[in-house]
């Protein structure tokens, strides 16, 4: 009598071509992105866009078999808590900044002004955590590290420092006008803030980058790097409003 043997076919990482191929297709994707926001899309579709074209390049990366794990869409335990502590942490340096006189002016900024409490809650509830955090985290976090090799569980630098690169450049247009907006950069630099603070900024995004794949790492998911994030763009517009004259 013979004996039925199930075999399962055995999970394979896509082919080197294949994530060079999805790797170009989604720069593409964002380069396009970050022209169409910063030229084209009004404010109210800000939130739409960037959410749709982050469910997009999440589709592709599983379609093509990168795993959940891989990509950092699952949670566990120690993602929550490492999510919970980065907020907590989050609030601790603003309350500190906020109370401190010599830091007070930091959180000072023009786009605060004009709105009411509704823009307010715009901002924090859907502008940042929709039209911002979920598409710069699944991609530079999730779908750009994964196509460059990492597995979502071993620290490999050269995924994260890739990605941190790109999610430098991807801050090419919000740099060029930092200093118009943050009244503490154009005190300290003056005119040659227009040249020097939107490389000082892509720098300092991807050092962000850098730090934020760590969070990620040490939460073992994208929801650690996801909140940090949106408590961190939140937090300052909250800020800046209180701060606005009155």
């Amino acid at each position: 009598m013979d004996l039925l043997v199930r075999v399962e076919a055995p999970l394979t990482s896509p082919s080197r071509p294949r994530l060079q191929a999805a790797l170009a297709g989604s720069v593409a994707l964002l380069a396009g992105t970050a022209v169409m926001v910063s030229m084209a899309l009004p404010s109210w579709a800000y939130p739409l866009w960037n959410t749709g074209i982050a469910l997009v390049l999440l589709a592709g990366a599983l379609a093509m078999g990168l795993t959940p794990a891989r990509l950092g869409i699952t949670i566990k335990r120690r993602t929550v808590i490492v999510a919970t502590i980065g907020v907590l942490a989050v609030a601790a340096v603003y309350a500190i900044g906020l109370a401190l006189p010599a830091t007070r002016a930091a959180f000072h900024d023009n786009r605060a002004a004009g709105l009411g409490l509704g823009g307010l809650a715009w901002a924090m509830l859907v502008r940042v955590p929709f039209g911002t955090v979920l598409i710069e985290e699944l991609a530079f976090r999730g779908v750009l590290p994964a196509l460059m090799g990492a597995d979502g569980q071993t620290w490999r630098w050269q995924p994260v420092l890739g990605a941190s690169a790109l999610f430098g450049l991807w801050h090419f247009f919000p740099a060029l006008h930092l200093a118009q907006h943050n009244q503490a950069v154009h005190a300290l630099l003056g005119s040659a803030g227009t040249v020097i603070a939107p490389l000082v900024a892509m720098l300092a995004a991807m050092g962000a980058g850098v730090f934020l794949s760590a969070w990620r790492h040490a939460g073992r998911g994208l929801l650690a790097p996801f909140l940090f994030h949106t408590a961190t763009n939140a937090g300052g517009y909250m800020l800046a409003w209180i701060l606005l004259p009155s």
